[in-house]
């Protein structure tokens, strides 16, 4: 199932921004919600879409683990086709949170896409493990990763030492956890996060 969301009707085939999920929740998950209507307000055409084993949770209310990386990047880059024939767009952008996020740079290594944005990149593997840099280092599109400084999958002081970050755009949010929700100690909140995440993302894609 896709679910395209525009701000209005006229002049949006110039840019498309895929949205896809992490592992947990799906495309109408309120982080996802959140993003893509503020996307919308860039003027681009914002598409979301379930990986297959959310699209399988959907008809039977099971929940399953995600498929594997060879699988759901198969179903990403089939949406990702359906979706240029329809639209006929002029830029494309993938951003996922997570475990979408780390398609999406997957993708952009054998895909030819305009950019990448990761929201909560899953660095490292909570169950150990190296560190998941390869998709990083093998896009072949523009990467900006937006992190939580309190991230358990990659906080700050940590995911800044490693050299491939060079190559790529880091946004950190202020005292931001893996959803970007902050301490109430720190002077700031998810929705300030989530609004500056937004107007990096339409900076990034505007450049």
């Amino acid at each position: 199932m896709i679910e395209p969301l525009v701000a209005n009707d006229a002049g949006l085939n110039d840019t498309l921004i895929i949205l896809t999920h992490g592992a947990g929740a799906n495309m109408r998950h309120e982080f996802m919600s959140t993003v893509a209507a503020g996307l919308s307000q860039t003027g681009a055409r914002v598409v979301r879409f379930n990986f297959p084993y959310m699209r399988a949770n959907a008809i039977d209310g099971k929940r399953r683990p995600p498929d594997r990386a060879p699988k759901l990047i198969a179903d990403y880059a089939l949406q990702l086709s359906i979706l240029k024939q329809h639209f006929k767009p002029r830029k494309i952008y993938l951003v996922g949170k997570s475990m979408g996020g780390r398609m999406s740079a997957l993708l952009a290594g054998s895909i030819e896409v305009d950019g990448v944005v990761c929201l909560g990149y899953p660095f490292i593997p909570l169950n150990g493990g190296e560190p998941r840099l390869e998709p990083i280092e093998q896009s072949l599109a523009p990467i900006l990763v937006i992190q939580g400084e309190r991230d358990k999958f990659g906080h700050k002081g940590l995911v800044d030492t490693w050299p491939v970050m060079g190559s790529v755009q880091l946004t950190w949010l202020t005292d931001g956890d893996h959803s970007f929700k902050p301490r109430k100690s720190s002077g700031t909140s998810l929705e300030a996060n989530l609004a500056q995440a937004i107007t990096r993302i339409a900076t990034f894609i505007s450049q």
